[in-house]
């Protein structure tokens, strides 16, 4: 099940977004460095005639000497797309790319797709098994029934590396784990509940046998298709895999099947599940309604009529979301790691099982603080983890890979296990999760952001997805004809967006009077103000904000962030205490860099130097990082000596003073706050690993350095972020793009960046 049915966006956004920049999603990156010709000839001829060699005699070495071991292929026909049906092999393309994506994304498993351009079942297994040499494990995806069940028992048969049909085992697994705690919630036990599953294709066949797996009894469950209630001895539309899970049973349809019955499993068509049918049902129903992209019953349909129900379903705006992504990518992280010969019934289960565990524990703060502080916690709007958790990464690859080594599937068994889970923990940023989270929360807590620039195309694009998202409330400030640019740029409905104009609003006497107020004292004329609160875009957003009128506020792309905030400082100012200060977050696949102050002070005090570092770290802790900070120089400990150190050195003396809980140390180089090697040479350093705060110690050295780093580095970019002002506001660079903008501005309501 996935998320999609409720993040909108338009055609023209989704198209844009595949075809911007490099077409697709994804480019093949070196791992060796190919500089010169030695490099050349070590990548290739001759230097690559002896891993050859290597692996003629041990082919187990290929996983030592090329990347098979962290390959996964995402094979398909096209034969059943993502609900849309058999649109071909071709079709299927960016879907399949994009599940190579996610695989990276949560797991750090590299990942091609392979689009098989046939639906002979005997063409298509051939070719995907004569593929083994290439890969460490198979991904089948959108493939239909019943010829992915022959598919993928034909190939686990034939390979001897794990091959999965996501579509059937990702769904129930999360749907298991799912089912484990709300088990447990009600008060019942597996092999007591009576379970009615309505759909009879892969993903439901595959959800029943697991949950057999897990203990259900056979004869306690019924499965109905289009034609009613699978039945023993029915003859119409019947198959070998229906016929597994046929019941001795004498109801013949849905209504009938769900007397007394402690569960629903719905994989089958939106609305199938009818309010009153749920009166039938047992005491406490539990409801797994994952028809895509619309349940059988929605969440609040299902509560009218069963109060006492636990719901789950495929969409990330209810409660318990059903998604794959908590299964797949991990479930092939553990199974790649032991080099497991199979994806098993016992690596199934034990990934389950480690999910709905982790429902269970605790949600540490800095996922709570993605959700605007809002912590859930585990019960009956909880009984699954949310997939951008980033313990998932630790806890289910462990699981799995300990099933498979119990179960003898594993080719090179873990043998410290602890040591396993910190290398999973190491694999993965949590920054992203992080960002994933917020994104979340935005949607559970909606905000009212204020886009200051709102007859800018790219503000608009911004403004459209932040609504279309479900992340809040866009306020536009702009003219007469913002409705008619977004009309132009396909809104149906542009009405919908909140526009206030400066030349007519009724808040305009107001923000006057409080604007005069504050600037009369600094050499401001009563008409000046007026002028600019009537002119001025950034003036004028930042009074609506100070009038309480929004929850935040982001502007820069038409003004250099130097003139913006200026504009904004006159109407806002910094919060009581605190040095506001920008910062440049440089996220990698494996770690994130937080570089502070890039945007704001220009040759900051020793004071204001250990506020930022004190800011940066606290940013850095709710993005789910331990700040180990360094104060950068050209100088390290003294060496060369210089005329500008003196204020770094105060700064550190100062943190030493307030005795704050994070590590931290300077006077430094770049290179000795960031590579274990250098560091290496100075046993006296605080610091127990790389830097991941820098603190800069000018503004001239900073912006240079973060405009050199979003140009020519290969990490993605976000920011600068403003951090201090007494109200969220974001400034964002004359070059940001929508998706850039939108990211600000769910930060800034969601008091990420603050």
């Amino acid at each position: 099940m996935s998320d999609e049915a409720n993040v909108q966006f338009s055609d023209r956004e989704a198209l844009l977004f595949h075809s911007e920049g490099r077409p697709g999603k994804l480019e093949i990156v070196a791992t060796k460095p190919m500089a010169t010709q030695r490099d050349l000839s070590l990548a290739y001829s001759p230097g690559v005639a002896v891993p050859v060699r290597a692996i003629a005699e041990d082919p187990a070495t290929a996983y030592d000497y090329t990347a098979k071991g962290n390959l996964v292929a995402v094979i398909s026909n096209g034969t059943a797309i993502l609900g849309m049906g058999n649109l071909g092999a071709l079709a299927s393309k960016p879907v399949m790319e994009g599940k190579a994506v996610l695989f990276k994304r949560f797991a750090d498993v590299d990942s091609i797709d392979l689009e098989v351009d046939t639906e002979d079942t005997e063409a298509f297994i051939n070719c995907v098994a004569l593929l083994e040499p290439s890969f460490g494990g198979i991904n089948l995806e959108d493939i239909k029934a019943p010829e992915c069940f022959i598919i993928e028992q034909a190939l686990k048969e034939r390979m001897s590396i794990p091959v999965m049909h996501d579509d059937q085992h990702g769904t129930a697994i999360i749907t298991a784990a799912g089912l484990i705690n709300a088990v447990f919630l009600t008060g019942r036990k597996m092999d007591e509940v009576k379970v009615v599953v309505n759909g009879a294709g892969a993903a439901a066949i595959a959800c029943t046998a697991l949950i057999k797996a897990m203990g259900v009894r056979g004869d306690h469950v019924i499965m109905c298709d289009r034609s009613g209630v699978i039945y023993q001895g029915r003859e119409k539309g019947m198959d070998q895999w229906k016929s597994a899970h046929a019941s001795p049973t004498d109801a013949r349809t849905l209504e009938e099947a769900l007397d007394g019955a402690d569960i629903f499993l719905g994989l089958s068509a939106k609305g199938a599940l009818k309010p009153e049918y749920l009166a039938k049902m047992a005491k406490a129903p539990i409801i797994f309604a994952m028809a895509n992209p619309d349940p059988e019953i929605t969440p609040p349909e299902a509560k009218a009529a069963r109060p006492d129900c636990i719901i789950a379903t495929g969409r990330s705006d209810y409660p318990n979301q059903v998604n794959n992504v908590l299964g797949f990518p991990f479930i092939f992280r553990g199974a790649l790691d032991v080099r497991a010969t199979a994806i098993n019934e016992e690596m199934k289960v034990a990934a389950a099982k480690a999910i709905a565990e982790l429902a269970r524990q605790p949600v540490p703060e800095e996922v709570a603080a993605a959700y605007g502080g809002r912590t859930p916690y585990f019960g009956n709007d909880y009984i699954i983890p949310a997939p951008f958790d980033p313990r998932l990464m630790e806890i289910v690859p462990a699981a799995v890979a300990q099933a498979a080594m119990d179960s003898g599937v594993a080719g090179k068994p873990i043998e410290d296990m602890e040591a396993y889970r910190q290398s999973l923990r190491a694999r993965l940023n949590p920054t992203t999760s992080i960002l994933s989270l917020a994104y979340q929360g935005a949607r559970a807590t909606p905000k009212r952001v204020v886009f200051a620039e709102g007859e800018e195309e790219v503000v608009l694009r911004a403004a459209i997805s932040f609504h279309d998202g479900g992340y809040g409330t866009p306020v536009l400030v702009g003219r007469d004809d913002v409705h008619d640019r977004l009309k132009a740029l396909g809104v149906d409905n542009p009405e919908k967006f909140e526009v206030h104009n400066s030349r007519n609003s009724p808040l305009v006497p107001q923000m006057v009077d409080m604007l005069y107020e504050r600037l009369q004292r600094r050499g401001y004329l009563r008409r000046e103000v007026e002028r600019m609160v009537n002119q001025d875009r950034n003036i004028f957003a930042a009074a609506l904000l100070k009038l309480g009128q929004a929850d935040a506020m982001i502007t820069g792309v038409t003004r250099t962030y130097a003139q913006t905030m200026r504009d904004v400082r006159r109407v806002i100012d910094h919060e009581p205490g605190r040095t506001p200060f920008g910062i440049h977050v440089l996220v990698g696949q494996a770690h994130t860099v937080f570089m502070a102050d890039t945007t704001v002070n220009e040759r900051p005090s020793a004071s204001e130097l250990a506020d930022i570092a004190e800011g940066t770290a606290a940013v850095a802790r709710r993005m789910g990082h331990e700040p180990r900070v360094a104060f950068l120089s050209y100088s390290t400990f003294g060496n060369p000596p210089g005329a500008f150190l003196e204020n770094i050195r105060d700064a550190v003396g100062l943190l030493e003073q307030r005795g704050v809980d994070f590590e931290f140390e300077g006077e430094m180089a770049p290179d000795v706050a960031l590579n274990p090697k250098v560091l290496a040479s100075y046993p006296f350093a605080r610091l127990s690993g790389p830097a991941n705060v820098l603190i800069m110690p000018g503004l001239q050295s900073a912006n240079l350095s973060a405009k050199l780093l979003r140009e020519l580095g290969g990490d993605s970019v976000i920011g600068p972020m403003l951090i201090g002002m007494e109200q969220p506001v974001q400034v964002a660079t004359m070059s940001s793009t929508a998706s850039e903008l939108v990211t600000l501005a769910v930060l800034a309501a969601g008091g990420v960046a603050r």
